[in-house]
């Protein structure tokens, strides 16, 4: 215990010595300056001194509550781009070299000749690299409770969700760093690879995003169309009925009227079940590829929804667009390249609704097996090899 000890704490000191450490906390400070510089008021936004206006009303404490500005502010560019995006990049620069620096000549044999098993060795050092991400987190966390409670009035304790999220999801990225730095022993072809299996990740996530917004639109198209054809051959049965009565007017009830024959009271019927059936078609091979996607994701870790679990969770995402248009009642069946603004704006809220509606489990807990097998991995690899 005292060696693991001794050990977590000459890690710390090499973290604390690192440039990029502190470099990446003043960027930080920087970024919650800049947000506390920004004010809004009955009058508009200001930023310092400066009034930049309201933009014929829309941007107002009236509209715009400050704790909402200042919530926005912290998911949308604080999280999203800052921790998800830059601060991430410059803690895996910071970090990548660990684990190659580690298994260097001359520096592992010391190490591996304390009272310390391999595994827990190796895991100690993975844990102190999230250590590095952890207290970057806390103190950006930290400035912007402090930014939200003063200047917008509301003291949001959940906010502080976003420390373990973030450290969370920069855990999957550093543990296939580890595994890359551990089998290259380089820090520059760890650090490269990594990135390029990140934008992998990002690349399968905006597919399944994709594919399921023309999933989502095709199916839309098809509740349209399944709608319009049952109004249509309502309609042409009623027609038939009223022609059997003045044709028939001492018999029974009219014979249930066939396709074809209820087809050749409207041409509008015979058009759409032809568009139905080539949508069913096409929804179908959709399907197949987004199920493909999202089995596709299920292997492997979820960056972009574990950091949207904080939206789901703590903060209200604010919709400033203005009232779509009323949807139009015509008799033109839905064209996907041809959407309406409000359907458009109904595909694009469903599409939301269902990536927002994945389980927790999901993406937590099949993105950390991943990164156990990843570790497990790792550490098999360090326990095998001679030193």
């Amino acid at each position: 215990m005292h060696a693991l000890a001794a050990l977590f704490l000459d890690t710390y000191r090499q973290i604390n010595n690192q440039k990029l450490f502190w470099l990446t906390l003043i960027l930080s400070g920087l970024v919650v300056a800049a947000f506390a510089a920004v004010g809004i008021d009955e009058n508009g936004l200001s930023i310092l001194w400066w009034e930049v206006g309201s933009f014929d009303g829309a941007l107002t404490s009236d509209v715009l509550p400050p704790d909402q500005l200042y919530k926005q502010m912290f998911v949308n560019f604080g999280i999203n781009v800052w921790l998800a995006w830059a601060a991430t990049i410059l803690a895996l620069v910071s970090t990548a070299g660990m684990i190659p620096s580690f298994i260097a000549g001359g520096a592992v044999e010391l190490t591996l000749s304390k009272p310390v098993g391999r595994i827990p060795l190796f895991l100690m050092k993975f844990a102190m690299g999230l250590l590095f991400t952890a207290l970057q987190v806390t103190v950006f966390t930290s400035a912007c409770f402090l930014v939200i409670g003063v200047r917008g009035g509301s003291w949001e304790p959940g906010i502080f969700l976003a420390v373990p999220l973030v450290v969370v999801f920069y855990s999957y990225l550093f543990s296939i760093c580890a595994l890359l730095g551990l089998v290259t022993r380089s820090t520059i072809a760890a650090l490269l690879l990594t990135l390029l299996i990140w934008f992998g990740l990002f690349v399968v996530n905006a597919s399944d995003a994709v594919v399921t917004s023309f999933r989502v639109g095709s199916e839309m198209r098809l509740e349209d169309g399944e709608k319009r054809l049952e109004r249509w051959e309502r309609s042409a049965r009623q027609r038939l009925e009223e022609q059997w009565r003045s044709e028939n007017p001492d018999g029974g009830p009219m014979p249930e009227p066939t396709p074809e024959r209820l087809a050749s009271r409207d041409v509008r019927i015979a058009e759409t079940r032809e568009s139905l059936a080539k949508t069913r078609k096409n929804l179908s091979r959709l399907r197949f590829f987004s199920d493909t996607v999202y089995a596709a994701k299920t292997v492997l870790p979820k960056t972009s929804e574990t950091i949207d679990l904080l939206k789901r969770t703590t903060l209200e995402e604010i919709r400033t667009g203005g009232p779509g248009e009323p949807p139009e009642d015509d008799d033109t069946l839905m064209d996907l390249s041809n959407m309406s603004r409000a359907e458009r704006e109904e595909m694009a809220k469903r599409t939301e609704a269902e990536l927002a509606g994945r389980p927790v489990w999901w993406v937590l807990g099949t993105s950390l097996a991943f990164e156990a097998a990843v570790l497990a991995i790792a550490c098999w690899i360090f326990l095998r090899r001679d030193f």
